[in-house]
């Protein structure tokens, strides 16, 4: 009886071996994308945009925002949605969607809220605003400013 089983496997895996060629991609044909993922693919979750997504989490589960992009010139990061920011060798920048933003650098920086006040400051001298309201600007050669309703002034 044991013999039997032994002449049958060979004949089994010659079968499945047919069936497999049978079956096989044409040839120079291919399943996956090249590594990461199709042109133009951009992967929220770090798994490699040829990989499918992870499944959702269970209600209730609290899920971390994907993971910011860290390397050699700079790091960028952002919550989908919500708040973003880059920062480099040359200065840094962030924003939330509709609400305020601002840039840093070796020459200065500048920030404003929308709708609010906003403001820029650099080696040269600075200046802000709040909208229908003060204003001014200084910097090393006087400065000037004004006050709706109240009037300007200048100073050399």
């Amino acid at each position: 009886m044991l013999t039997d089983h032994l002449k049958r496997a060979p004949v089994l895996a010659a079968g499945a071996s047919a069936l497999a060629i049978a079956f096989a991609v044409p040839a120079g044909a291919t399943l996956a994308f090249p590594a990461g993922g199709p042109p133009g693919c951009v992967d929220p979750y770090g798994t490699g945009c040829a990989a499918p997504p992870p499944p959702p989490p269970a209600p209730g589960v609290f899920v971390p925002p994907p993971p910011g992009v860290v390397g050699p010139g700079g790091a960028a990061g952002a919550i989908p949605g919500g708040p973003g920011g880059v920062a480099g060798p040359q200065g840094a920048a962030g924003a939330i969607p509709g609400g305020p933003g601002g840039v840093a650098g070796p020459q200065g920086a500048a920030g404003a809220i929308p709708g609010g006040p906003g403001g820029a400051a650099g080696p040269q001298g600075a200046t802000g605003a709040i909208p229908g309201g003060p204003s001014g600007t200084a910097g090393p050669g006087g400065a000037t400013g004004c006050i709706p309703g109240v009037g300007c002034a200048t100073t050399p």
